[in-house]
């Protein structure tokens, strides 16, 4: 029987001094690897679950690009680019409905627990990165040439990026108004869908409720807008406008200051006038309903006071992510914009003036989308129109200020300052 410690033992041979070796080299790198943090197991061998390529289902994913110049005898390269960039389009577009259908689903109550605004921030910045991804995959495309694409451009026909379903759901669940839409081919945006299903998904996202008309209806509860019991001269707004009459008065006598030269005075005074216009067409709520029946405006007169008190007072603790939400939904209709634009400009370099595969007139159809009428939320923009300098903002007093300083689960930054009835009066704004 051999030594335990190898004494006695036979004298090695070449073959077992190979082994010997193999043995140390394994075990060497066994040790690095545990060193490094390398060791693991490999859980394909142990069939537990499913792989990459099984969970992704990749093979149905990167099997649905299909040539149509292929199939017509000469195949051209960059139809292939343009496949994918437009699949790539539609995934994005599915995952900004899936963020955009839970802010609306965190939106769409008479009570909105301000412990879920993080989530609302969150899921409008996410949708802000994806389109920001989206317009600058447009100059993708731009590196096929135009001849390229006239190559490949006879086997679209009908197809067109109108029939988008997810785009057009999109626009509605954003709120797109549909008598602000422009006419594609002289005719309804729906006639272009005609499978039922379709339809039914567009008609859907019209009349469901839009993130345009819930963030009204939040801003309407804007905590602050009326003092204790529901007293509107003791609350945000009037003192906003003894402000503002402030601010318009210092303006009209610098204006008409006698030490000015006749020429500037003149100009000042202009200026004021058209200042003071300004600011009573936000000031007078009947003014500012005239404005919204020419569609010059669209948010109500409340929800438009909201949003300002968010403005003026965004440092304070409660309205930090309301003022961040407002600013993601600019973003967005900004990036929507540049998107249309970097689009246009891809059409016309690719196509000139020819007609849109889909029947429409091309670049002249798509520039005349590139407008204020798709911006959903421009009445944010229009609100630095009433902002006055910090030395007029009036001081919070100090109720509001502990009310503004306190987070609740109860109401959130686009509620109310009271409770009870005005909460009743809010749940029935949602429903309707």
């Amino acid at each position: 029987m051999a030594c335990p410690y190898g004494y006695g033992a036979a004298e090695p041979t070449t073959t077992s001094v190979i082994d010997e070796s193999k043995v140390q080299f394994e075990t060497s790198a066994h040790e690095e690897d545990h060193a490094n943090g390398q060791e693991g197991v490999n859980k394909v061998e142990l069939k537990m679950g499913e792989t990459y390529g099984d969970y992704l289902q990749l093979g149905k994913l990167l099997s649905c690009q299909r040539l149509q110049s292929t199939e017509g005898g000469h195949t051209v390269n960059d139809e292939h680019l343009f496949i994918v960039i437009h699949q790539a389009y539609e995934l994005w577009f599915k995952q900004i409905i899936f963020d955009i259908d839970i802010v609306r689903g965190l939106l769409n109550n008479c009570v909105v627990d301000e412990t879920k605004t993080l989530r609302i921030v969150s899921g409008l910045e996410r949708t802000v990165r994806i389109l920001k991804l989206l317009a600058d995959q447009m100059h993708i495309l731009e590196t096929m040439s135009p001849l390229d694409f006239v190559e490949f451009r006879k086997f679209l026909t009908p197809a067109s990026g109108f029939q988008s379903l997810q785009f057009r759901l999109l626009e509605n669940k954003l709120g797109v108004l549909p008598e602000r839409r422009i006419r594609y081919n002289a005719q309804h945006y729906k006639k272009v869908f005609e499978h039922s299903a379709e339809l039914d998904a567009l008609e859907k996202s019209e009349t469901e409720p839009s993130l345009l008309r819930l963030m009204e209806s939040w801003l309407e509860r804007t905590p602050g807008l009326k003092g204790p019991n529901g007293k509107e001269e003791e609350g945000f707004w009037s003192q906003y406008e003894q402000a503002v009459n402030r601010y318009l008065d210092d303006l009209k006598k610098d204006a008409e200051n006698p030490e000015h030269p006749d020429p500037v005075r003149d100009q000042l005074i202009a200026e004021y006038h058209k200042t003071s216009d300004s600011f009573r067409s936000i000031l007078d709520v009947e003014k500012h309903n005239q404005q919204r029946k020419y569609m010059d405006r669209v948010l109500s007169h409340e929800a438009m006071k909201g949003a300002l008190m968010i403005y003026f007072y965004r440092e304070m603790p409660r309205f930090s992510q309301p003022y961040q939400i407002l600013t993601y939904l600019m973003d967005i209709d900004s990036l929507f914009t540049k998107w249309r634009y970097n689009h246009v400009m891809l059409v016309q370099r690719m196509l000139g003036s020819k007609q849109g595969t889909g029947g429409s007139s091309g670049f002249l159809y798509l520039r005349s989308t590139v407008s204020d009428k798709y911006k959903v939320f421009l009445d944010l923009f229009n609100l630095s129109t009433w902002l006055i300098p910090r030395q007029y903002i009036p001081q919070l007093s100090p109720r509001m200020v502990k009310t503004l300083s306190e987070h609740s689960n109860h109401l959130s930054g686009g509620g109310s300052a009271t409770e009870g009835s005005e909460d009743e009066e809010a749940c029935s704004i949602v429903r309707t």
